[in-house]
């Protein structure tokens, strides 16, 4: 009796996946269009599809564990086993050799569209309408790229498109190499499209920008790629956002961050100052004795989240910046003086701390 397990390279405990794996590695290698005219690999082929035919099964794979349950004539044989083979194969690599009467319908080529949008746009969402050129079915002669009645049965394949034959106990198809997988000729090509079946036009697309995309991030369309030429399914269209830079905003994640400039008098006195927000100008109230470079923080005022089910909003940091007088008059630095002569150590504590730091450090 044959060692199935051996034959694998496998052990008796071996799980189905681990059998799966270790078939596919072997008849990939063993297949007859890696090994053209080798008798050899054809016999060791067939004992890889034989025992893969019993391990796979939990029933036969139990009854050739126990040995005396095995029938006489093995598991199978004849047209049955090459029947199994064949579908095994057809199961397996299908995607690589085609194997099987199926032809294979090809998937239409991705797009992609750049899209720039202003900060505001993509923080809140946006819907746009963009214009892209892409491959379309030609509408005179759908696709097939001959004139009415310009086309005949392709002789080599007879219209199937593809190409079958038998080597062993395999029966492999590949796409015709005459017509192309089509199953015709074109005689006639079509004046539209000038044989091709296809035209490139402009193509209108409606996109729904959801709130809180970020620059780089990617929307997929679906479906709205090229057609595919063999009629399968459409392919997508994936548009990456860029944002432009805001004259105030920075952003981080769902946070935004901007820089406000006060006076110097209402950093002491204190005041209520304009500020910029996502939804326009608003106002906040700088307390007295505001320093520069403070930031306040203004809650559920920034980026809309991503997450879907959590109607929350990032948060705005305001810094404020303490602008210097300059230009002064007479009259202004003599006042300025004036309040000089007039100053404590009281209210300067920043200061008179880091002089009394420094004094302890450099004057021991």
């Amino acid at each position: 009796m044959k060692d199935y397990y051996s034959i694998l390279g496998i052990s008796k405990n071996s799980l189905d996946m681990e059998i799966k794996k270790a078939y596919r590695k072997l008849a990939f290698e063993y297949h007859p269009d890696r090994n053209p005219g080798d008798p050899e690999a054809e016999t060791k082929l067939k004992d890889i599809n034989e025992a893969y035919e019993v391990l796979s099964e939990p029933e036969k794979r139990a009854q050739y564990d126990s040995f005396s349950q095995m029938p006489s004539k093995g598991f199978f044989g004849g047209e049955h086993f090459a029947s199994s083979i064949n579908r095994l194969f057809e199961d397996l690599f299908g995607e690589v050799f085609n194997v099987g009467s199926r032809r294979r319908s090809e998937r239409g080529k991705d797009l992609r569209y750049d899209l720039e949008l202003d900060f505001v746009d993509a923080a809140f969402g946006v819907e746009r309408k963009i214009i892209i050129p892409k491959r379309g079915r030609c509408v005179v002669c759908e696709g097939r790229g001959a004139a009415k009645g310009g086309e005949s049965v392709c002789k080599t394949c007879g219209g199937s498109g593809s190409i079958g034959y038998s080597e062993s106990f395999f029966a492999i198809n590949r796409p015709c190499s005459v017509c192309g997988g089509r199953g015709f000729i074109i005689n006639d090509p079509c004046i539209e499209c000038g044989g091709e079946g296809f035209k490139i036009d402009n193509h209108e697309v409606k996109i729904t920008i959801p709130p809180g995309l970020d620059d780089g991030m990617r929307l997929k369309i679906k479906g709205e790629g090229e057609v595919s030429m063999m009629r399968g399914s459409p392919g997508d269209l994936f548009v990456k956002i860029h944002i432009r830079s805001h004259p105030f905003f920075s952003r981080d994640g769902v946070d935004i961050f901007c820089e406000v400039p006060i006076l110097f008098e209402q950093a002491v006195l204190g005041a209520e100052i304009k500020i910029p927000t996502l939804e326009g100008m608003d106002s906040i109230d700088i307390p007295s004795g505001t320093q520069s470079g403070q930031t306040f923080r203004l809650e559920d005022r920034g980026i809309p989240t991503l997450e879907k089910g959590f109607n929350k909003r990032g948060d705005l940091f305001v810094t404020v910046r303490v602008e210097v007088p300059v230009n002064l008059n007479d009259k202004q630095k003599n006042l300025l003086e004036e309040f000089q002569s007039e100053t404590t150590d009281e209210i300067y504590p920043t200061t008179t701390t880091f002089e009394e730091k420094f004094a302890e450090h450099f004057e021991k």
